[in-house]
Order: structure tokens, then C-alpha cells, then sequence
């Protein structure tokens, strides 16, 4: 004949025939997730589209404009980017870089076609190709600048898509006007940021100082406050002391 066992410390109930059975709910197998079989069909389903998303994600390309001012003597990156619209479409990719001195005519510095290339010039052997593989950067450095390498630089990109019916051809043109001076000169934003830093620590330091003055007096206030009330309750006479305190009903 079976009967019920009470186990007092689980709070559980179970039924044996000889004696407390085991417990169901603790028993191996029985983990809370294995009874959930919705978390068991998700699970693999999400870690799929995250597997997928991270797969499709890809760099931005972003046209950022070229610095304008170099010291003398330090490396300058002449910076020019020109973002395809499409990057699955092949295309055929020629860049020319001009140079244009102050009051002269243009005239070519570098070139790539099938490959980076330095053509005959003042610069030659102070270039270095600074493009991307995917060829939408396509910038240069221009190694130990001089004085006389102030002047307005031209790049232009080339392209020749290769679609099935037709090659369409596109061109663009970015202008990098250089100034090259003797000395690093101080950025307008960082003097600026300077000032307001001052400002800033002035502004505190008055802020806090007032701070200290009011705390200070008001604490000073709270003491006189205390001693006066301490003088009048001393100034009272004994009698009306006991007179004024309360009477305990029994």
C-alpha cells in the first residue's frame, strides 16, 4: 500500500512504496530550459541572423576633405577620396595627380594606371602612394616639404564601369590649395579651448569660494542660535523649571 511522504525541509510531496521516493523536480534531466522547447527553436534561429548580419557588414566609405597647411620638413598626406556608388560593379580606375604653383600652369606628378607610378617631376622620390586597395582613396604623401611646395593640387579619378550593355565613364576632380610655412602654428580651436578652460577654472574656483562663505556662515548662525537658547533655558530659575515640566498621569 503506497502512502504520502512529507519532506519538511523541500516542501515537497512524494509518493513510494518503501519510503521517500526521489524528487521529480530535482531529478537530472529536469533542467528548466530543457522544458521550454520555444528557447530551444529560437536559440539556434538568432544565432543564424547574427551570423548573417555580421556577415554583410562592411566599412563606409566617407569623403573626407584634405588638411590644407604643413610644416616644413614634415611629411604631408594630400588626401582624396572618391566613394563608388556601387562596389559590386568592376570598374577601370585611373588616377592623375597635378601640381599647379603659384602663378604657373598645371602639371603632372603621379599617376596611376595598372598600377602606382611617379612620373618626372620636382617631386620625384619625394611621393609615396597612400591609397586603399579598392581605390577610393587614392592619396599621396609628399615626403620633407619644402617652402616651394605651396600650391594648388589637383586629383583626378577615373572610372569606366564594365556593365553588359554599356561602360559608362566618370570623372572627378578634388583641389587641395597648400600653404607651407616654417613653424607649426596655433590652431584657432585649441586657443579658443584654451580661454574657455581658463574661464571654466575661474568660474569654479569663485563658485566654491562662495560655497565656503555661505556654509560658514550659516554653521556659525546654527551655533549662535544653540548658545542663545542654551543661556535662556540657564537663565531660567529652578522653580519654573520644575513648574514647567509636564506631569506623568499614573
Amino acid at each position: 500500500m503506497s502512502r504520502l511522504t512529507e519532506h519538511t525541509r523541500s516542501g515537497r510531496w512524494s509518493r513510494a512504496t518503501q519510503g521517500p521516493g526521489p524528487c521529480t523536480i530535482c531529478s537530472p534531466g529536469s533542467h528548466p530550459l530543457k522544458k521550454m522547447p520555444g528557447f530551444n527553436r529560437l536559440f539556434p534561429l538568432a544565432s543564424l541572423l547574427l551570423i548573417l548580419w555580421a556577415g554583410v557588414c562592411f566599412p563606409v566609405c566617407v569623403e573626407v576633405p584634405s588638411e590644407t597647411e604643413a610644416v616644413q620638413g614634415n611629411p604631408m598626406k594630400l588626401r582624396c577620396i572618391s566613394c563608388m556608388k556601387r562596389e559590386d560593379v568592376e570598374a577601370t580606375t585611373v588616377v592623375e595627380w597635378f601640381y599647379r604653383p603659384e602663378g604657373g600652369k598645371d602639371f603632372l606628378i603621379y599617376e596611376y594606371r595598372n598600377g602606382h607610378q611617379e612620373v618626372e617631376s620636382p617631386f620625384q622620390g619625394r611621393l609615396q602612394w597612400n591609397g586603399s586597395k579598392d581605390l577610393q582613396d587614392v592619396s599621396i604623401t609628399v615626403l620633407n616639404v619644402t617652402l616651394n611646395d605651396s600650391g594648388l593640387y589637383t586629383c583626378n579619378v577615373s572610372r569606366e564601369f564594365e556593365f553588359e550593355a554599356h561602360r559608362p565613364f566618370v570623372k572627378t576632380t578634388r583641389l587641395i590649395p597648400l600653404r607651407v610655412t616654417e613653424e607649426a602654428g596655433e590652431d584657432f580651436t585649441s586657443v579658443v579651448s584654451e580661454i574657455m578652460m581658463y574661464i571654466l577654472l575661474v568660474f569654479l574656483t569663485l563658485w566654491l569660494l562662495i560655497e565656503m562663505i555661505y556654509c560658514y556662515r550659516k554653521v556659525s548662525k546654527a551655533e549662535e542660535a544653540a548658545q542663545e537658547n542654551a543661556s535662556d533655558y540657564l537663565a531660567i530659575p529652578s522653580e519654573n523649571k520644575e513648574n514647567s515640566a509636564v506631569p506623568v498621569e499614573e
